[in-house]
């Protein structure tokens, strides 16, 4: 039967990546879990919706039938940037017009929520997919760079809002905006008409930021929440020192929230938030994980969906 919990607070909607189960940066890490299987241990958790997974139906009708069938909606679509690199700019306009088509025809039906966010991430000279060390080989963008990256999602996000939606960018290890002070920049150098932050915890307190005080900061611009853990014993691990994001995802550098192995302080991040107050909109539970390493993922998803029950009464 699935879980049943006291509503969020008004406003509030509770989500989950299917990173949990299968991973949408290496996709051969869980590729062998079904969509299905995934969408109704979602919906066995408690959980309202998720993001589109990697290995999700193509055919837009059956993934609507599927989600609408276990009561889910969709979290938050995602699309990739590349105004950072040569002949990038127009791959993300693409990418942002297909999501927006495929939005108008899931929303025609009727699903019990809404998504108003569209994520976004400049992977322009990203070193996230590749085998290389984290700590050495941070991109670092050209004050030109910069530029055309601000320029791009201005307009980019233009489009989204006179479409109803807003565009929410997501800090990223291995990216070019991952620690507080590239998100600062970004949030100075783009309209705040059109786009908007997506706070992810766990991405945010790997590069070392805090982000409670990232929220204190960028209160006016949260669009979108990703409540992801950090495992302390793996960030720590001298042996990982030197480790690509594919070996500390796989050693279990994320977690969820209710994990005790996670170091992230979700009280003091939830309290400073003020869901259902100052913020509104989705909640969205995210740990890349290997799921033949650990408990299986619906166990991670029910413990994250009890923490945050108990969290936000």
């Amino acid at each position: 039967m699935p879980a049943h919990f006291p509503p969020p607070p008004d406003g509030i909607h509770m989500g989950i990546t299917p990173t949990c189960w299968t991973n949408d940066d290496f996709p051969l890490i869980g590729n062998d879990i079904p969509m299905e299987q995934c969408l109704s241990e979602i919906a066995l958790a408690g959980f309202e919706g998720c993001s589109i997974g990697h290995n999700f139906t193509t055919d837009v009708d059956a993934l609507i039938a599927a989600m609408h069938l276990r009561g889910l909606s969709v979290s938050e679509p995602w699309v990739s940037t590349y105004f950072t690199v040569p002949d990038g700019a127009e791959r993300g306009a693409r990418e942002l017009l297909k999501v927006l088509e495929f939005l108008k025809r899931f929303n025609a039906g009727d699903p019990p929520v809404r998504t108003r966010t569209i994520g976004v991430a400049e992977f322009g000279r990203s070193v996230h997919l590749q085998a290389l060390s984290l700590r050495s080989n941070k991109p670092e963008f050209t004050d030109e760079q910069w530029d055309d990256l601000c320029d791009g999602l201005n307009r980019i996000g233009e489009i989204t809002a006179g479409q109803g939606f807003t565009l929410a960018y997501h800090p990223h290890m291995g990216t070019g905006v991952q620690t507080a002070e590239d998100v600062d920049r970004l949030m100075r150098h783009t309209d705040p008409r059109h786009v908007g932050l997506l706070l992810d915890t766990g991405h945010l307190t790997w590069a070392g930021a805090d982000p409670a005080e990232i929220i204190e900061r960028h209160r006016e611009r949260i669009a979108h929440v990703h409540l992801k853990n950090v495992r302390d014993g793996v960030h720590a691990d001298r042996t990982l020192a030197d480790g690509s994001f594919r070996e500390y995802v796989e050693s279990g550098i994320f977690t969820v929230p209710g994990d005790h192995d996670g170091g992230v302080d979700f009280d003091a991040v939830l309290k400073v938030l003020r869901p259902g107050d100052s913020y509104r909109g989705w909640l969205v539970v995210e740990a890349e994980q290997d799921p033949r390493g650990g408990h299986p993922p619906l166990y991670y998803a029910q413990t994250a969906r009890a923490y945050l029950a108990e969290a936000l009464r």
